[in-house]
C-alpha cells in the first residue's frame, strides 16, 4: 500500500521557510515594502501578501493588533492584498521582526551648489 505525505497549507509553508531564515524574511519584507508603489495593482497586492506571511510568521496577530491600535479584522484588511496600512501599522509589523522603516534615495540627489534664500520682505 502506497502511503502519501498529507500536505500543508500555503501559509503554514510559508511560516516554516520564513522562521527558518530571519535574513531571508527581512530581505523578503523589505523588497515588498520598497517595492509598495508599484503602479501594478498585481504587484502591490503579491507585496501586500509578502508582508502579510512575515507578520504573520513572526508574530501574534492580536498583540500586533493592539501594539498598532487596531482590531484584529482591520489588520487583516490592512494587510490584505488590497489593503492600505498605515504608517503606524507598518512601523508595528516591522518592529515585531525586528526591522524599521528608513529613507533611502530612489535617484541620485543633485548637490545645490548655494543655498537658496528667500528675500525677506521689509
Amino acid at each position: 500500500m502506497t502511503q502519501y505525505k498529507m500536505s500543508i497549507s500555503h501559509q503554514q509553508f510559508m511560516t516554516e521557510v520564513l522562521r527558518a531564515d530571519p535574513e531571508f524574511s527581512a530581505f523578503f519584507l523589505r523588497n515588498a515594502i520598497a517595492s509598495l508603489d508599484s503602479d501594478d495593482p498585481e504587484e502591490r497586492a503579491v507585496n501586500m501578501m509578502v508582508i502579510h506571511h512575515v507578520a504573520q510568521a513572526y508574530c501574534d496577530f492580536d498583540k500586533l493588533a493592539q501594539d498598532a491600535g487596531i482590531s484584529r479584522e482591520e489588520l487583516d484588511s490592512a494587510l490584505s492584498p488590497e489593503g492600505n496600512p498605515t504608517l503606524s501599522t507598518l512601523q508595528s509589523v516591522l518592529g515585531s521582526v525586528g526591522l524599521r522603516l528608513s529613507a533611502e534615495p530612489v535617484q541620485k540627489l543633485a548637490a545645490v551648489s548655494e543655498p537658496v534664500v528667500e528675500p525677506v520682505p521689509a
